[in-house]
């Protein structure tokens, strides 16, 4: 005869099974809700407000008026174009240099190799803000190291800072600086994951050096650079925040502002928080439909050693 008592064990059992793996995922998932889901949709209902951040002040509703009066503003196109610059701008600095310095160095001698490569990624491991302001003594027009090299030429001084039509490019040079030796450092590691004998192979065939690099270390490293890019589309303007804010401020005529830099402007310079999380949206949206059509396209084109 069955044990009738057993049954309620069993469920238990099969109960607490059951929820054991939500158990292990709640802390993350609880981050997740209060640092990046909540915030996301405060932001969403905020931008329908009108309200400037203070505990006593009354948050006045406008409906779509936010959204209007952006789309409506000069230096919202502004800035949406210079944030194409600086991502068409980054593009070579994180993506194609980066690609020819880890295929290059990969054939010299170890020490070489990661003597380069750690000269290359130093870099990355300097504070954003400490690098801005070595930066900005750098580049000064009077008495930058930059401008004596060029007055020594017998050129006339350039102001890296304050021309318009040189500024976004200085801003571009130093994110480029920043990110170069993360992305060398990514590609090196694809580059040395690539099956040795698959060269070798191709060497014993009589493939030059370009032909191995042209038909296997570019195809087997198309899937690094593809996320390279697309960190670089997506963030590119980004990783560029700490130097505007630092170095220009948004100008000069606010030819090195972004839409990050616009969307900081809204919420903490003018403490128009309306117009900050309205901005917040329309990045998001942007940036989301970007990200969607770049994945797709990773995963079409990317070609993988099987």
């Amino acid at each position: 005869m069955a044990d009738v008592s057993a049954a309620p064990k069993r469920l238990r059992r099969v109960s607490s099974t059951r929820w054991t793996p939500w158990l292990y995922l709640a802390p993350a998932l609880i981050t997740l809700v209060v640092w990046i889901y909540w915030p996301l949709v405060d932001a969403l209902r905020l931008s329908f407000f009108q309200w400037n951040m203070l505990p006593n002040s009354p948050q006045l509703f406008v409906g779509w008026e936010n959204y209007q009066r952006i789309f409506a503003l000069p230096k919202f196109w502004q800035a949406l174009r210079n944030t194409g610059v600086y991502i068409l701008g980054l593009l070579p600095l994180a993506v194609l240099i980066p690609l020819g310095i880890a295929i290059y160095t990969h054939d010299l001698p170890e020490r070489s190799r990661n003597i380069y490569r750690a000269i290359i990624f130093v870099p990355m491991i300097i504070a954003p803000v400490v690098g801005a302001a070595v930066w900005r003594w750098l580049l000064d027009p009077s008495y930058g190291l930059a401008n004596q090299m060029i007055k020594g030429v017998g050129l006339d001084p350039v102001k890296f800072l304050s021309d318009p039509n040189v500024a976004i490019w200085t801003i571009i040079v130093i994110t480029g600086w920043k990110l170069m030796g993360f992305s060398t450092l990514i590609l090196s590691a694809a580059n040395a994951n690539i099956n040795p004998t698959l060269i070798e192979a191709a060497r014993m065939d009589g493939a030059s050096k370009w032909e191995v690099i042209r038909d296997i270390r570019l195809p087997l490293l198309s899937s690094t650079v593809l996320f390279l890019v697309v960190m670089t589309i997506l963030l590119g303007a980004q990783w560029s925040f700490t130097y505007i804010n630092v170095l220009t401020g948004g100008g000069p005529l606010g030819s090195t502002t972004n839409i990050y830099y616009l969307l900081w402007d809204f919420g903490f310079s003018t403490m128009s928080v309306g117009w900050g999380s309205a901005s917040a949206v329309i990045l998001f949206l942007g940036f989301g439909v970007i990200a969607f059509v770049l994945f797709r396209l990773i995963d079409r084109y990317s070609f993988h050693d099987n």
